[in-house]
Order: structure tokens, then C-alpha cells, then sequence
């Protein structure tokens, strides 16, 4: 009887016995072999990522071109003012809004101010398109391209003969489009307003260029230096802070690479979709954008890099470590980046468009962070000659740049990977130069230079200040959680000093702008609400009754009818224009537009022309759109922040299996929140000096604080569990907390350092969201998950487990509680976690992975036990001690 056969391999073309192998056999079999490498993933990773950066990067910096920053667009289609906008644009061809040039002479204007603005409002349609050093555009476009044809430039003087204001009106539709150097029509039309009024005007002469087109002009101006000034002082955040925590010349860049990668995939992806309309993007969902990728991207790279360290200590093989490293960071990454995605994506509850838009901007940023940590972030771990090859290919260009060479940057990048591919190469073939020293480098540990991890070496991060906090706990739990409560709810009562009812457009910015400079001295010379009258829309045959009926409601200084031309005055016989039997009528304001005075008028306005029979009459306008978005805010804190809590106490039960321990956490989350609210009420009032907090503040600081608090207890959480499962309830959460609080804190400290970053840019919103999530995820990670939480979690016990098994699960003995002998660890070579009681109470695992420690600390035994539990338990590579010898032989060890 014939030998059995193998089977054949069905992937590999068959051959006539005897004959050589075919070319197609030959290049299959080296596809296969070299498939099986990891280093060939690696490369192709960093390939397909290469690709991914080349295509995106360009994107990224046309952001700005589909920002969308006006209010009225981001109410909901149901809202009075949106109502008012929609059908504004029946009277008018084109949708417009007021800009002004405010000139003003406190000791009177003379005849030559007089003349000068006169020639100055002739001279305004002609005006060739400047920057603010009277340098042209390219284009050769003037004012007069942007401005709407049937509404000329006027200069109406103020009744106090101090000052005279330009009025003109600017074609909304025709400054969507940049100009050729990428700068915003708005911007270029008020520098060459300012320019021009600067330059001509007669000595002593003040000017001012302001209205709602001066404000967006300072605006794009702010939101237009995200691309550079936002992007570097980020950047330049996160690479001293992980040269702090890593301590090395390259491990550093590694992390900042892999967050790069992920912040410009993330822009191509908004940038696709909001130029096709799929979503809305404004310079506010921009900016949080780059600070969350960043911060996102840096903190999971913090925690696969920790982990893949640790394992270091126990693989010879770098690649074996990654991969265990990967499997470990897997789940909790991806959880808590869900986590994160999904309460992001609660803000599609919102009736503001703004808020629906910021909440998958940001979705897809912490996606992008997540997808770059466990994909590109890993090969570069593996190969690091590939980050230290940008890193010095970018200081090199960098360097000859500034010394007058650029071109040599170039040609020594080219030398410099031909280097480092020869090198690969000899390396690989044994046959590299002994002068060279990367040749005695150890494989990809080298990137952890000078506190290189050695396989078999002790893991340092076991012992010291984590180490004795653990301790402490164990010791003081219910003390340590009881005092930290206090203190959290102490600072959670100043939160009633918030006041979170809206910013008008002077205490919106943190520094001074022309434009709201020019508001304020507008209002001391006109009406304060010139140029942004109240809108009214009413039916044709009411038309009189509703104009008498606005008239006398207190606040209101004259209603005029719109005519197509220029607004009528108050005493004129002027005839309405009636579109589908509407007119449109323009209430001036007593107050300035953005004040509180003046939104209360609107509402006074409402009811007034609310109640005329048959007039169908809705009020709109600028103050009416502020109004309405403070009102949807206020709805949107109702309905999302319950939302999300649900949610994401949904996802924790699911992640920990497990009820009391999620309520637990939420709970220490909230109130870690409210805490934040009351300092940041205390600061901004008493420090910062803010006139008061956005109405959509409270909501934004919610959905980051608590997703990213959430999202620290995740990473926290999980290892306890994992632990927990080894060494019961009590150890398992002093070892978790052990092991991942260095990296955890160090993590909180980049997204806070990230965040703070807001506060460079001069809008009060931005500013006060930057320090809320900056302080919040301190308190976060230094004093909630730090005492707060474990202390908390180890006072309950087992029951934080209830209902699943692990909450019946009998803890060891000696189970980790008061005068415990805490834990020793030796890396793979030590025991983990195991306690004197365990041995004495002939736990066999415990006491064979005792024994084999023994025997491998003397250089016998392979360390069978844990090498069958990764080699899936088949037996092939275990030729440790069995249980009942190590039982015996621990017994007789503690004994003696």
C-alpha cells in the first residue's frame, strides 16, 4: 500500500513530475514568500497612505474657498428670519448686504472732508482691487464688479455735521467666488476701501470701513489664516510635547507624520463634500478640525506606541511585538473613537446647519485619526527609516532654504535615500561596513533611542509614581473618590454665573477690528441700527396698517418702503414694489443690531405685526437671524446633550458588558463637565474679562468633554477589565491603572495643549471653546481618571461588573485589599500581578508561571507556558513545567 500523498496546493499551478518548475511557478512561489512578510505590508501600507496624502494634501489648502460664514444659511428652513431671507430675494435680483466708509471729524466736518467724501463715492466703482499695501490684484477686477448696479454709492452726512457715511451694497452671489491668488473677494474690497480712505483723506480725518461687509471681511481675514497660522502652532504644540514625552531625536516625529497624514485626509474629504453640497462648512468647523485630528491622531498614537513598547520588552521579533501591540490597542481605540464619531454625529439633532455640519467635520477627522493610527502609524513603527527619511530630507530643505540653496535641498534628499536604500540592502545581506553605525542598530528599536526597550529587559513604567498612586488608592480608596467629589462639585456651583445668552458683534472678537470700532462710532452719529434695519414681509393690501402698526412699537425709528432703488425716506409718497402680492418693508432700530435692546425690539416687532389681520406679515433681518440662532441653541442644549448621554452610556454598557460600571462613569463624567462650566464661568468673567459666553458654547464644550472623557475612562476601563480577568476586580484595576496612566496623562496633556491652541485666534467663541476643553481634559485625566474614577471603581468592587460573570468571580486571595503586598513584575521573565496568597492557595497557573520565571531567570525552560497561549494553545512549543510540578514546587519555595 502506497504512501499517503499531500494534498496539493490549490494556489499553485500543477507541474509534470520530474520536469523544472515553470516561470509562472517560480513567480508565484516568490509572490507567496514575499506576501508572508509583514515588512511587505508595511511597505504597501505606506504606499497606498503616500497616494491617499498626494491626492488629499492639494484639497486641503482650498478650504477656505467653500466656507460658508453667513449666519442666515445656517437656521433651519422653518425659522421666521430664513422664511424672510428666502423671499428677500423676489424683491432683489441678487442677494446683497450694506457696506459702509464712516468718516469722522469730532470738531466738525469742513467743506474739504465734504469734498473729499463726495469724491470718494464717485471714485468707489472704479477702484481697482488692493491688499492693504496698495499692491493690485491679479485680474485687474474692480468695487464696482462686486457691487449690485441698481444701488449706487451714496454719502448721507449725520445730522450733527460730524460725520458722513458711504453707503453700498454689496452682490452676495458675486463674492463667492476667490480670486485668482486664492484671496475672498470681501477681503480684497474692504483693504482697498481701507487703503484708499487712509491714503487720500484730508489730515485729520477719521475713517472707518464697517457695516455687516466690514465684519465679514474680518472674519474671512481671521478664518483665512487657519491654513498656515492655526496648522503651525499646532504642529509646533504637539512636536515639543512628544519630544518632551518620548525623549528622542526621531520617535517624536513618527506620531506628528502619521497625525499629518490623517488632518489632510480628513480635509480632502470635507473638501469634497461641502463643494458638492453635501455638507456645510464654515472657518469655525475649520479650526476645530486641525486642533481635533491633531490632538485625536497624536493621543491614539500615544497609546499604540506605549503598548508596542511594552511589548518590546517580551517579542525578539519587532514585527511579533507590533502585532500583539496592535491586538491589544485595537478594541479600545476603536471604541473609543466610535464613541467620540458618534457623539460628534448627535449634533445632527441640531436645527442649526452649523452644528449639523461641525458635528461630521469633526466625525470624520476623529476617523481619519483612527484609520492612520492602525494602519500607517504601525508600518512607520516597523520601518522608522521611513519617518527619519522625511525628517531629514525636511531639515535638510529646510536648512539650505534658508541659507540661499533651495535647489540643493533636492539633490540631498536624493543622497540621502540612496543611502539609506543601500544600507537596507547590505544591512539585509550581512554585508554592510562596520564603520557605519546604523548597521549595529537594533531592527526598529532604534527609533526608541536613547531608552532603547530590550526584549527580556524590565519594563521601567511598573514602578515609581503610577506605581505608588495604585497603591494609594489601594489604601484610600473611598477617601480618595469622597474628597475628589467634593472638590468637583464645589467647582460644578459656579456654573450658574455662566452666561451663555450670546455675543454681539463687539464682544465677539478677543482683540480690536476696525469694523466693530466702526459699528460703536456709528451709533454715537446715525441710528445705531442704520444699515441693518429689521425686514419686514407682509401681504400688499395690509401694507399700511402693518407699517403703522411697527411704527409704534418703542425702539423702531421709521419704516420705509422697499422700492427697487434706493430706500425711500419716511416722508416720501414712495410706491412699494409688490412681488406676488408682498411688500417688503425696512424698519430701522433705535439700538445697535447686535445688542440685546435691539432683539428684544424684533420680538416686540413680531407680536406687533403678527397681530394685523390678514397681513400674513414675518419680521427677518440680521437681528432677527441672531435672535433665531440664539433660540435654536438654546433648543439644541434641551434635546442633544440627553441624547448623547444615552448614547454613549448605550456604548459603554455594550463595550464593558457591564451596567453599573458605565452609569458609574458617566456620572463622574458629568460632573467633571459641570465643573469645567463653573471654572471657565470664574475665568472668562473674572480673567479673561469676556462680556459673556456664545449661546452654542455650552453644547460644543459638552460633546468634546464628554466624549473625550469618556473616551480616557475607555482606554482606562478596558485594560482594567482586561486585567481583571487575570488578578480579580481590585488588582486588575491598580495594575490597569499602573500601566496606562503615564501614557494616558501624557495624551490628555496633547489634546489640551492642542485645543489650547484655539486661543491664538481672535474670536472670543474660539477662544473660550480652546480653554473649556484644554482645562476639562486636565481635570480629566489629572484628577477624575487618576483618583476619581479608579478610586471609585475599586470602593464598589465586583459589582461594577454586574451582570456580567466577572461581577461573581470570587477575587484571589489576599485579594489586593488593605496591607497588600501589591504586585512585581519582570517583564516575560517575572510574574505579573501574582501575590504571595495566590501560591499559598496552590493556584497551578499562578504557581507554573512562578516556577518557569524561576527556571528562566537561571536560563532553563523557554517560557512555555505563555508561548502555547499565543501559539494557540496546539502544544508544538511547550516544553515547560506542568501544573502539578509547579504546584508542588511553589508550595515548597514559599515554605522555605
Amino acid at each position: 500500500m502506497s504512501a499517503p500523498q499531500p494534498p496539493s496546493d490549490p494556489f499553485v499551478p500543477a507541474r509534470a513530475t520530474g520536469s523544472q518548475p515553470g516561470v509562472l511557478t517560480i513567480v508565484w512561489r516568490w509572490v507567496v514568500r514575499v506576501a508572508k512578510r509583514p515588512l511587505t505590508w508595511a511597505i504597501l501600507v505606506l504606499v497606498v497612505w503616500w497616494l491617499i496624502g498626494a491626492f488629499a494634501g492639494p484639497l486641503a489648502g482650498k478650504l477656505q474657498e467653500v466656507q460658508k460664514n453667513d449666519n442666515a444659511s445656517f437656521l433651519p428652513a422653518s425659522a421666521e428670519s430664513t422664511e424672510v431671507s428666502k423671499l428677500q430675494t423676489e424683491f432683489a435680483q441678487n442677494e446683497s448686504f450694506p457696506l459702509f466708509v464712516l468718516y469722522v471729524r469730532d470738531a466738525g466736518l469742513t467743506s474739504a472732508d465734504q469734498q473729499f467724501a463726495s469724491t470718494y463715492t464717485q471714485s468707489v466703482a472704479s477702484m481697482k482691487l488692493v491688499d492693504d499695501k496698495g499692491k493690485a490684484h491679479a485680474g485687474g477686477r474692480t468695487i464696482g464688479d462686486y457691487l449690485v448696479p441698481t444701488a449706487t454709492p451714496v454719502a448721507v452726512p449725520a445730522q450733527d455735521g460730524k460725520a458722513v457715511l458711504v453707503n453700498m451694497s454689496v452682490n452676495a452671489s458675486s463674492i463667492s467666488k476667490a480670486l485668482s491668488d486664492h484671496t475672498s473677494p470681501i477681503v480684497a474690497i474692504v483693504e482697498t476701501l481701507r487703503y484708499h480712505a487712509a491714503h487720500d483723506k484730508p489730515a485729520g480725518l477719521t475713517s472707518y470701513v464697517t457695516g455687516i461687509g466690514g465684519i465679514f471681511a474680518d472674519e474671512f481675514k481671521v478664518f483665512g489664516s487657519l491654513d498656515t497660522t492655526l496648522l503651525g502652532i499646532t504642529g509646533l504644540v504637539v512636536a515639543i510635547i512628544l519630544i518632551l514625552v518620548y525623549r528622542s531625536p526621531v520617535l517624536w516625529f513618527v506620531p506628528l507624520l502619521s497625525a499629518l497624514l490623517a488632518l489632510s485626509a480628513a480635509s480632502g474629504v470635507v473638501y469634497v463634500l461641502a463643494k458638492h453640497d453635501v455638507l456645510t462648512l464654515n472657518g469655525q468647523s475649520q479650526g476645530i478640525l486641525t486642533v481635533l485630528v491633531f490632538g485625536a491622531a497624536t493621543d491614539y498614537a500615544l497609546l499604540l506606541v506605549a503598548r508596542y513598547r511594552e511589548e518590546l520588552h517580551f517579542h525578539d521579533s519587532h514585527f511579533d511585538a507590533m502585532k500583539k501591540a496592535w491586538r491589544g490597542v485595537v478594541e479600545p481605540l476603536s471604541a473609543s473613537a466610535t464613541t467620540v464619531i458618534i457623539g460628534l454625529l448627535c449634533l445632527l439633532f441640531s436645527e442649526l446647519n452649523s452644528n449639523k455640519s461641525t458635528g461630521p467635520v469633526a466625525a470624520i477627522g476623529i476617523a481619519c485619526a483612527l484609520a492612520t493610527t492602525l494602519t500607517v502609524l504601525p508600518a512607520l513603527l516597523v520601518v522608522p527609516a521611513v519617518a527619519f527619511y522625511v525628517l531629514a530630507a525636511g531639515i535638510g530643505a529646510i536648512v539650505f532654504a534658508v541659507i540661499g540653496v533651495p535647489a540643493v535641498g533636492g539633490l540631498w534628499a536624493l543622497i540621502l535615500l540612496a543611502v539609506l536604500v543601500w544600507s537596507g540592502f547590505a544591512r539585509h545581506r550581512g554585508r554592510g561596513p562596520s564603520w557605519m553605525p546604523w548597521m549595529h542598530w537594533l531592527r526598529a528599536r532604534w527609533v526608541f533611542w536613547p531608552k532603547i526597550p530590550r526584549f527580556g529587559h524590565d519594563d521601567e513604567k511598573l514602578s515609581g509614581l503610577w506605581a505608588r498612586i495604585s497603591d494609594y488608592i489601594g489604601r484610600r480608596a473611598r477617601w480618595s473618590w469622597a474628597a475628589t467629589s467634593a472638590l468637583l462639585l464645589v467647582a460644578a456651583f459656579f456654573v450658574v454665573q455662566l452666561k451663555a445668552d450670546g455675543l454681539g458683534i463687539a464682544d465677539s472678537f478677543t482683540s480690536k477690528q476696525e469694523s466693530v470700532t466702526g459699528q460703536t462710532v456709528l451709533g454715537e452719529h446715525f441710528p445705531a441700527g442704520s444699515g441693518n434695519p429689521a425686514v419686514i414681509i407682509a401681504g400688499s393690501g395690509q401694507a399700511d396698517a402693518v407699517s403703522a402698526a411697527a411704527k409704534k412699537v418703542p425702539g423702531i425709528v421709521e419704516v420705509v418702503p422697499y422700492t427697487g432703488e434706493q430706500a425711500a425716506s419716511s416722508g416720501a409718497a414712495a410706491q412699494p414694489k409688490v412681488v406676488d402680492g408682498l411688500v417688503q418693508l425696512d424698519a430701522t432700530l433705535r439700538y445697535p443690531s447686535d445688542s440685546p435692546q435691539a432683539q428684544q425690539t424684533v420680538q416686540d416687532l413680531r407680536a406687533a405685526v403678527h397681530s394685523v389681520p390678514g397681513a400674513d406679515a414675518k419680521v427677518g433681518g440680521f437681528t432677527a437671524i441672531n435672535y433665531d440662532t440664539q433660540k435654536s441653541s438654546q433648543r439644541d442644549r434641551s434635546v442633544i446633550i440627553p441624547i448623547t448621554l444615552i448614547v454613549i452610556l448605550f456604548i459603554l454598557m455594550l463595550l464593558l458588558r457591564a451596567v453599573v460600571g458605565p452609569v458609574l462613569l458617566i456620572a463622574t463624567v458629568v460632573v467633571s463637565f459641570l465643573a469645567t462650566l463653573g471654572v471657565c464661568a470664574l475665568v472668562f468673567r473674572h480673567l479673561f474679562h469676556f462680556a459673556g459666553e456664545d449661546s452654542s458654547f455650552p453644547l460644543f464644550a459638552f460633546v468634546f468633554l464628554v466624549a473625550f472623557g469618556v473616551d480616557y475612562n475607555i482606554f482606562l476601563m478596558t485594560r482594567v477589565r482586561e486585567e481583571s480577568m487575570r488578578l480579580g476586580t481590585k488588582r486588575g484595576i491598580r495594575k490597569g491603572l499602573t500601566v496606562t496612566g503615564g501614557v494616558i496623562t501624557s495624551a490628555g496633556v496633547v489634546l489640551a495643549a492642542t485645543f489650547s491652541v484655539l486661543g491664538s485666534l481672535p474670536l472670543v467663541f474660539l477662544a473660550e471653546l480652546g480653554f473649556a476643553v484644554a482645562f476639562g481634559v486636565l481635570l480629566d485625566t489629572l484628577l477624575v481618571r487618576t483618583f476619581l474614577v479608579p478610586a471609585l471603581m475599586y470602593d464598589v468592587g465586583r459589582p461594577i461588573w454586574w451582570p456580567s460573570r466577572l461581577a461573581r468571580v470570587a477575587e484571589p486571595a489576599g485579594g489586593g485589599g488593605d496591607g497588600d503586598v501589591g504586585f512585581v513584575e519582570f517583564g516575560r521573565r517575572g510574574f505579573a500581578g501574582l501575590q504571595v496568597g495566590d501560591y499559598a492557595a496552590g493556584d497551578a497557573g499562578c504557581c507554573r508561571r512562578l516556577v518557569e520565571a524561576v527556571l528562566r531567570s537561571f536560563g532553563l525552560g523557554d517560557g512555555g507556558y505563555e508561548d502555547q497561549a499565543e501559539d494557540g494553545g496546539d502544544g508544538e512549543a511547550d516544553h515547560g513545567v506542568g501544573e502539578e510540578e509547579a504546584a508542588a514546587a511553589a508550595r515548597l519555595m514559599l515554605s522555605s
